[in-house]
């Protein structure tokens, strides 16, 4: 949870360099500026804690109960975050990075007294609201990542292996399909960052 307050925290301290022309600035994200990330950031906050008011029932384990293959799932989200993305309202990337600070604050004074408890589940495996947290935990990193190279400035994690390792035990859908339930060793090849960054689609050379 350290970690993921520190997420946080930097996703603040970049925010704060933006002036307001700089969030119109294309970011690693596809085709999102800068002020979409926010967005998101923000978006994300708040279904983690819709996930967790239902959870292990939440539309988030009704996906998952369905087994689809990581690729497949990706897609699905990806269409709902452009949905969610286009409903906010219409005001300054700043407020929606205040928002998602509150909100991911709030989370993680949720978690700890529930962290065991099952989140969602996948091919037989149960992810943890604990586990979920490392997930949470990852994109806060990741999109802070976004948003450094988006000032034309860089980011890594103080502790990159403890992101990483949080991110993995929340997501069996990027285990092989024969280690389901299993808890199998995270694919990482050379730096564990840069392997990080290009499971969540990201190009870790990409330059504003």
């Amino acid at each position: 949870m350290a970690a993921y307050r520190d997420g946080v925290t930097v996703v603040c301290e970049l925010a704060a360099r933006f002036t307001a022309d700089q969030w119109a600035a294309p970011s690693p994200c596809h085709e999102w500026r800068a002020a979409d990330v926010a967005g998101h950031l923000r978006c994300m906050a708040d279904d983690h804690h819709e996930f967790l008011d239902d959870a292990p029932a939440s539309r988030l384990s009704r996906l998952m109960a369905t087994g689809l293959p990581a690729a497949t799932l990706a897609r699905k989200v990806a269409r709902q975050n452009a949905a969610e993305l286009a409903e906010l309202p219409d005001v300054p990337a700043a407020e929606h990075v205040a928002a998602f600070a509150e909100s991911a604050r709030c989370y993680a004074a949720r978690v700890p007294p529930l962290w065991g408890y099952p989140h969602h589940h996948y091919r037989g495996t149960v992810v943890t609201v604990g586990a979920m947290a490392g997930v949470a935990c990852a994109e806060w990193h990741v999109h802070a990542w976004d948003l450094a190279r988006s000032l034309g400035m860089d980011y890594r994690p103080a502790d990159p292996e403890l992101v990483f390792d949080g991110w993995w035990k929340g997501t069996p859908q990027m285990r092989p399909a024969e280690a389901a339930g299993l808890l199998v060793a995270a694919p990482v090849e050379g730096d564990v960052w840069e392997t990080l960054l290009l499971m969540f689609g990201r190009d870790p050379g990409w330059a504003a």
